[in-house]
């Protein structure tokens, strides 16, 4: 009764909208808690488009987010109440936390910093020329901080500098020359602060992944897996035919230095017989000019012999 009489005194649309943000928490298996500070109207409204398709943002009061938090049964959301802060949303998707961060910061567009505003980054400004023609731009620029000089008709930066560095306030006249220089140091869009799924409560370093090296990582498993397989000729789809080829090679190898004669080797054992043989006549020739016949010394002279090489093999032994 105490609960009833005290209901009666919060407006029907406070309750509607509690009431609204506890049935998309409990219609979508993903549920995220982003910043708003900072965002302009036409990026928010980008963004909104940018989301249509997969995901739903919820703007509303901080305490209506929490106490719509507080009234659900699942008490494994209730942490999720430690990340409202400032200008909240709340985001909804169907698709996994690691996705939806993705997408949130694909979603980011570049912006220029406003003078006052504490840079989170560093900011520099590349050597190069610019666009502009020669005349007082030259002083302004100089006087923000940047090193400008006229070269050969141009604008130009004379090094690449940091003119303001994480953490700094960034004064008018440096934020005014970024602009120009079309220097946008700023990243606008959602932050994911936290996201919901499955009794889970993920962090945004959690849901950070890099999608290079985590590739880089896979290849090299499944490479080294690989290599594996074939070394201890365990056969899969993927290892069979260069374990064969290896088995194939190291039988004929074994073939030809056990001079067995097969079809695949005849060939091989000829060779390596005829330069035998001409080795042999090379050495009876430097001892007795007769011990070789005419033909036999005009092949050596025409083609020396070469050194005969052979793939030994170390059988296993029992």
């Amino acid at each position: 009764m105490e609960m009833e009489h005290h209901s009666k005194h919060i407006p029907q649309w406070k309750m509607d909208e509690v009431g609204e943000i506890k049935e998309k928490i409990t219609s979508y298996p993903v549920v995220g808690i982003v910043s708003m500070a900072d965002i302009p109207a036409k990026q928010l409204q980008r963004i909104r488009r940018s989301l249509h398709e997969t995901a739903v943002l919820k703007m509303s009061r901080n305490t209506f987010i929490g106490r719509a938090i507080e009234d659900l049964e699942d008490s494994s959301i209730i942490n999720l109440k430690d990340h409202i802060s400032l200008q909240t949303a709340l985001i909804f998707t169907n698709d996994n936390p690691f996705k939806l961060y993705k997408i949130l910061e694909d979603s980011k567009s570049s912006a220029p910093i406003r003078a006052g505003a504490i840079t989170p980054t560093d900011i520099t400004v590349e050597k190069g020329p610019t666009s502009f023609p020669p005349g007082p731009i030259v002083g302004e620029l100089q006087n923000a901080g940047i090193p400008a000089a006229i070269e050969s008709g141009k604008v130009v930066i004379r090094e690449t500098k940091t003119v303001a560095k994480a953490g700094e306030t960034v004064p008018a006249s440096l934020a005014t020359m970024l602009a120009r220089l079309e220097i946008h140091p700023l990243l606008i869009g959602l932050d994911l602060r936290a996201a919901y799924e499955d009794g889970v409560i993920f962090k945004p370093e959690e849901l950070e992944i890099d999608e290079k090296a985590y590739s880089e990582k896979l290849a090299q498993a499944a490479q080294s897996a690989f290599n594996l397989s074939v070394n201890i000729a365990y056969p899969t789809t993927t290892t069979i035919g260069p374990i064969l080829n290896i088995a194939a090679g190291s039988a004929r190898n074994l073939a030809i230095n056990s001079w067995v004669v097969t079809p695949e080797t005849i060939g091989t054992l000829l060779g390596v017989a005829h330069q035998e043989m001409l080795s042999l006549a090379n050495e009876l020739l430097k001892k007795d000019a007769s011990a070789v016949g005419s033909e036999l010394k005009s092949t050596l002279t025409t083609t020396p012999p070469i050194a005969v090489s052979y793939t030994h093999l170390t059988l296993p032994t029992n």
